[in-house]
């Protein structure tokens, strides 16, 4: 049999793949992208994408293999199901954990889910409803660290994947913390993206959802002052109070004082057995109104002793953003300029080739043609090459400032002012946790402690949380965290303002020595 036609074109094909997996393995898979993707926040975006899709992963095979657990779901829906029935007494809808204590929007939001479940029997299709509220909650977040350059990658990857409690209250037990916190981060990214309404409306549905969210109201209040003005602020205001009357229409038509009873109840004692924070408490003193008034007290003091500050970053970060206005359009407009004169450039690069080439072949017979030709066509094959023709097109650098960080300047008040409201809560309830999870990363690396130390914190506030049932030893562990952990960010942002006015000083003074010096050269120079 003869034997078969070889034929080169194959080999040539596999030659390009084995090419270019060698080009991508030495430049990806070394030591030094491992470093810059584990290290450099400015790697989140790639990071950020791995996050998410082994988020999915991990919440598909929590879902597959951990037992769920009843607490507040068939409560959740007994309670809708009595609004759904045309109840609107909020004293009259009740499920066996006990009346119903969330503003309206709950409502909507719960009874959508119990027509989504089949009246609530298909808890594997709401779990996997909520795995994708954790997904899309991680895309906010993930986002906002993106933006601010503060924490390097691996620390998100070890704080999202080894906390069991977070995903536990997600797809596990079907709380509607989850929900609330969703919109709140939709409502951050608008706000930081000047999509004033938008962000009002998904923060006053959030409220809607728990009433929780409005730890961040101090914060977000001077945001708007400091960005608006005090007008604009009244209407972006007016905007999150007349959504709450639109949702809380139907109750407020019916029964007003019941829904305000029963939605916005500022004084509900908690149950003691649930308790995460105080479980070295007595039961007595930790229902005891008196009690209830001192961490209100202590709250409103670190929010004033936080004020300025807050206040200070916030016209920072206004003043930032109207720079970037001022100076985008100019880079703009830069690099269209370079653009144009390097299309020029090449436009003349290429008529001075294509004429020294013409020169040349009126100076070479027909076989000498033919041969550079077929050597051309050789060397092309050979290199992967369209051309040998010099790269007239070339990128060259274009101008380009990134302004994103400055975005640290107004997320550092918005997670603090939360977390001050967190540790002086009455207390805490395991579901809890997910209020200020996300943004411990963001708030121990903005404190002057070494590694060591932000790792000991995160950990041992990680170790509270999934302490079951809490411990005096916990609770105090917790406390101590906080203390440490407000302390260190009460550092880092005083000595920022110590800096501030510095260099305040330093240039009145120097623009005051200017002042002075006009009028001594004016005489010189008469």
């Amino acid at each position: 049999m003869a034997p078969p036609r070889t034929n080169n074109r194959p080999v040539t094909r596999r030659k390009k793949p084995s090419n270019l997996l060698l080009l991508l393995k030495e430049k990806y898979v070394n030591w030094n992208f491992i470093k810059y993707l584990a290290f450099e926040p400015a790697a989140l975006p790639i990071v950020s994408v791995l996050i998410v899709l082994a988020e999915a992963v991990i919440n598909v095979l929590v879902i597959q293999r951990v037992p769920y657990t009843e607490i507040d779901w068939q409560a959740y829906m007994q309670e809708c199901e009595g609004f759904l029935n045309g109840t609107t007494n909020y004293s009259l809808l009740r499920g066996d954990t006990g009346p119903l204590v969330y503003p309206a929007a709950f409502v909507y939001i719960y009874s959508g889910l119990y027509y989504l479940t089949g009246q609530g029997t298909n808890v594997r299709l709401a779990q996997y409803i909520f795995a994708c509220i954790y997904l899309l909650q991680m895309c906010l977040v993930l986002r906002l660290y993106t933006k601010s350059r503060k924490v390097p990658p691996y620390v998100l990857v070890l704080s999202a994947f080894t906390s069991y409690r977070i995903h536990s209250i997600y797809v596990l037990r079907l709380f509607n913390d989850p929900v609330a916190i969703l919109l709140l981060y939709a409502a951050l990214n608008l706000f930081l993206d000047q999509r004033w309404t938008l962000g009002s409306i998904c923060y006053s549905l959030a409220v809607g959802v728990k009433m929780n969210i409005l730890l961040f109201a101090p914060a977000l209040l001077l945001f708007y002052l400091a960005n608006l003005g005090v007008l604009r602020t009244l209407v972006q205001l007016t905007i999150c109070a007349v959504l709450q009357l639109f949702i809380g229409a139907p109750f407020l038509r019916t029964h007003p004082m019941e829904y305000l009873r029963g939605s916005f109840d500022l004084g509900r004692i908690f149950e003691h057995k649930w308790t995460v924070n105080y479980r070295f408490l007595s039961k007595e003193l930790f229902e005891q109104r008196e009690f209830h008034l001192v961490l209100l007290a202590l709250h409103l003091l670190l929010l004033l002793c936080f004020a300025k500050p807050t206040w200070t970053f916030f016209r920072s970060y206004l003043r930032l953003r109207e720079v970037q206005q001022q100076i985008v359009p100019q880079i703009l407009h830069k690099n269209r300029e370079q653009q144009n004169q390097a299309k020029i450039q090449a436009k003349k690069s290429k008529q001075l080739v294509e004429q020294q080439q013409e020169e040349e072949d009126e100076q070479l017979s027909a076989e000498q043609k033919s041969f550079l030709k077929a050597f051309e066509r050789s060397l092309q094959q050979s290199t992967g090459q369209k051309s040998l023709e010099p790269h007239l097109n070339q990128k060259q650098e274009q101008y380009d400032i990134y302004f994103e960080p400055c975005t640290q300047l107004a997320l550092l008040p918005f997670f603090l002012c939360n977390f001050i409201g967190v540790a002086c809560a009455r207390s805490l309830h395991y579901q809890f946790y997910i209020w200020y999870f996300h943004s411990l990363p963001y708030l121990v690396w903005s404190t002057p402690y070494s590694l060591g130390v932000r790792y000991l914190i995160l950990g041992i506030i990680e170790y509270c949380w999934n302490t079951y049932p809490s411990t005096m030893e916990s609770s105090i562990a917790l406390h101590l965290c906080h203390l440490i952990l407000l302390v260190g960010v009460g550092r880092h942002v005083y000595r920022i303002l110590r800096l501030n006015a510095t260099v305040k000083q330093q240039q009145r003074q120097e623009q005051s020595t200017l002042q002075n010096g006009q009028p001594k050269t004016s005489k010189k120079s008469q």
